[in-house]
């Protein structure tokens, strides 16, 4: 936060001289400057903005959906999306790269905690420390893919055509890094003897599953994400005490 101080630097040539005060130079405070209200104001619509054009993009295409739509949706004047965003193509390339380093940050976060839970346990065997990280890792899945709101991840699924050759590079790139997190824990199951097929096999078929269940998922059928986890987990690693 940037500080005004109140001491004055006192000017005179005399004592028939008017005293002149002038301030100090501003001086920036420890941390980073606090945002102002307008600054706070516009990332927040842009936050909504990029939100409202996700539920748009997943639900009517994005061939088949207008700035105007998304302006609409999101409360904006129909040319304001093109404050934040020259195209609509560089909107919808926003909206995959916040998905995607949302998603990385909530698998980072959730496999912290799972790590810290086996820990405390002190006592636990290592195949059930990976069996449980995996579970962690196709449950919080689930949660990118289908949880209520999260319209990003099946965007970038369904939509990678519609933006250019470099910009899926740079998705790519951070997709990497998302799935290089499973990799070391399907190893270890691999070699326990708990997951019965090569890694890079698994991985591909675990993604493949797990990224078309937004294809078919319908929370009215009585299915839970606990329930689809607890499924995926049974066909891949079966039972988890043999």
């Amino acid at each position: 936060m940037v500080n005004l101080l109140a001491a004055n630097a006192s000017l005179s040539s005399g004592a028939s001289e008017p005293e002149i005060t002038e301030p100090t130079a501003l001086k920036r405070g420890r941390g980073r400057p606090r945002k102002s209200l307008e600054m706070q104001g516009e990332g927040n619509r842009r936050d909504a903005l990029l939100a409202h054009a996700a539920k748009l993009f997943r639900k009517k295409g994005f061939g088949s959906t207008s700035t105007r739509d998304i302006a609409a949706a999101a409360g904006m004047h129909s040319g304001s999306p093109f404050y934040h965003f020259e195209s609509k193509q560089s909107l919808l390339f926003e909206v995959m790269n916040t998905g995607l380093r949302s998603a990385l940050t909530r698998q980072q976060k959730a496999l912290e905690r799972t790590q810290s839970e086996v820990k405390a346990q002190k006592s636990q065997a290592e195949w059930k420390t990976n069996h449980l990280l995996l579970h962690t890792l196709i449950r919080n899945h689930f949660e990118v893919l289908l949880g209520v709101g999260n319209d990003f991840i099946p965007v970038m699924l369904y939509e990678s055509r519609s933006i250019t050759f470099k910009q899926r590079k740079l998705l790519a790139t951070l997709q990497s890094e998302y799935e290089a997190q499973w990799i070391p824990i399907l190893t270890n199951l691999h070699l326990s003897g708990h997951l019965k097929t090569d890694v890079k096999l698994a991985r591909l078929l675990l993604f493949g599953a797990l990224n078309w269940s937004v294809q078919w998922f319908d929370r009215k059928q009585n299915a839970t994400l606990d329930d689809l986890t607890r499924a995926v987990m049974a066909l891949f690693i079966g039972n988890p005490h043999k």
